[in-house]
C-alpha cells in the first residue's frame, strides 16, 4: 500500500485523513486495504490485527487509526488498542484521556469494555496504553493479555492493536502471536530491505500471517500517477515477488 504525507495539525500529531479528508485518495486507499483483509479472511476469520513496523517512525499508528476509522465506517465494531506500553500515542491522535487504559484492564483483571473511551466515530471505541509499566513485554506477551484479546474479540467484530516496532523490542512479536493477523507499516525509502526480510521472518516465526504491507509516506506526484495509487496493495507474497526479493 502507498499513501500521501499525512498532514499534521499545530500541536503535531497527524490528523486523521479519513476523517478530515473522507474523499481523497488517501482515504479511498485505506478502504481498499479493508477490502482486501475481509477477503483475506474468507477461509480463516480476521477478528484481531496487529498494526506494527520494523523500526520507529513509519507511520504505523497514523496508519492503525485511520483503518480502524474506515473499518467503523464501514459497519463493523472496532475495538482500537494502544498496545504500545512504552511511547503510545493514540491517546493523542484521538484526543482522550490517558489515565486508564490497557495496563489498568491487565493488573486489575477488567475487561477492555470496562476502560474504553468512545470516539468521534460511531461504532470506534479506543482503549489507550494507560500508566505505563516497568514491565511491558511481560505484560504484552501475558496469557491475561492473550485473553483480554480473545475476549474483546467477541464483544467487537474487529480488535486492532497498535504495537512498538519489532526489530526494537519483542512486544510486537508476543502480540502477533496473539493475533489473527499483521500488517506491517513501512515508510517509503527509510528502511533496508533486509529490516523488512527480518520483521516478516520473526513474525512468521510465532505462526502469525502477514496480512499486508502498507507503503506509508508516499509522494503521489513524485512516485507515480494518482491511479497508480489505487494498486497500493499487496499481499505479502506478492510485495516481495514484485520487488525480487522472494
Amino acid at each position: 500500500m502507498a499513501q500521501p504525507t499525512q498532514k499534521r495539525h499545530p500541536r503535531h500529531f497527524p490528523v486523521l485523513i479519513t476523517q478530515a479528508e473522507p474523499k481523497s485518495a488517501a482515504s479511498e486507499a485505506y478502504r481498499m486495504l479493508r477490502t482486501n483483509i475481509q477477503f483475506a479472511g474468507l477461509d480463516q476469520p480476521v477478528r484481531s490485527i496487529v498494526f506494527t513496523s520494523a523500526a520507529p517512525g513509519e507511520g504505523k499508528t497514523t496508519s492503525v487509526a485511520n483503518f480502524g476509522v474506515v473499518a467503523a465506517e464501514g459497519g463493523s465494531r472496532v475495538c482500537l488498542i494502544d498496545s504500545d506500553l512504552r511511547r503510545p500515542t493514540l491517546h493523542r491522535v484521538f484526543g482522550v484521556t490517558n489515565t486508564r487504559g490497557l495496563s489498568t484492564a491487565l493488573l486489575h483483571n477488567l475487561p477492555l469494555a470496562d476502560v474504553a473511551q468512545p470516539t468521534r466515530t460511531p461504532s470506534l471505541s479506543i482503549v489507550t496504553s494507560g500508566p505505563l509499566p516497568p514491565n511491558p513485554s511481560e505484560l504484552v506477551g501475558s496469557r491475561r493479555m492473550r485473553e483480554l484479546i480473545a475476549a474483546t474479540a467477541t464483544d467487537f467484530d474487529l480488535v486492532l492493536c497498535d504495537s512498538p516496532p519489532i526489530i526494537s523490542v519483542t512486544d510486537g512479536i508476543a502480540l502477533a502471536a496473539q493475533c489473527d493477523g499483521v500488517v506491517l507499516v513501512i515508510r517509503a525509502g527509510a528502511i533496508a530491505h533486509d529490516a523488512i526480510r527480518r520483521a516478516t521472518e520473526q513474525i512468521e516465526a510465532v505462526k502469525s500471517r502477514v496480512l499486508g504491507v502498507l507503503l506509508n509516506n508516499v509522494d503521489l506526484r513524485r512516485d507515480g500517477h494518482y491511479y497508480q495509487y489505487y494498486r497500493y496493495y499487496r499481499a505479502y507474497q506478492g510485495y516481495y515477488s514484485e520487488n525480487g526479493h522472494g
